[in-house]
């Protein structure tokens, strides 16, 4: 890119789309405002636009991916019941990532606004303390606490064998809720 020139429209946003396809890290919507000189609201509006069109690009705590369904269908997914403390979030992400295991997003029952979802796309613990220091900088809550710490997890790995250790851990750990409830 020109230093100072701004990408417009339909251009812009083939740009970015390429930019997504060729890394595999997550891209910052700032970093993205940054590269083509527009706001990181117009970005967001862009990745918006690009998600309709139905290109499979995610919101990560750590920014924009792009995850074909090629790299999803090799993984084996399950979704996990979960209740603890806000001050236990961490623990729990980290024992998850620990056995290999990536922590697609986060759900909750929200009394008015129904099934509420967010991604949170954690895979190494250095992604778990880059997404905590996100919610202590912003000072945003947790979903799991307009439910009193009740939520779901997605989780994906390798194999059931991961999941199925990874959910013994959060067993063990007194994560998971039991049939109890």
């Amino acid at each position: 890119m020109v230093a100072g020139k701004k990408i417009l429209g339909e251009e812009r946003r083939q740009w970015i789309l390429d930019k997504l396809m060729t890394k595999q890290a997550p891209i910052t919507g700032g970093e993205l405002a940054k590269q083509t000189n527009v706001s990181r609201q117009v970005i967001v509006s862009d990745i918006t636009l690009l998600k309709a069109k139905g290109e499979p690009i995610i919101a990560t705590s750590q920014g924009y991916l792009f995850m074909p369904a090629s790299n999803q269908d090799t993984m084996v997914e399950r979704t996990v019941a979960c209740k603890h403390h806000p001050q236990r979030s961490e623990e729990e992400l980290l024992l998850l990532v620990d056995h290999g295991v990536t922590v697609k997003d986060v759900r909750i029952e929200h009394g008015v606004y129904g099934d509420l979802t967010a991604s949170i796309m954690v895979s190494n613990r250095k992604e778990v303390e880059q997404f905590m220091k996100k919610i202590e900088e912003t000072g945003a809550s947790f979903l799991s606490e307009l439910t009193d710490g009740v939520h779901l997890h997605t989780l994906m790995a390798q194999t059931e064998q991961a999941l199925d250790k990874a959910e013994n851990a959060l067993h063990e750990a007194g994560f998971l809720i039991q049939g109890d409830l």
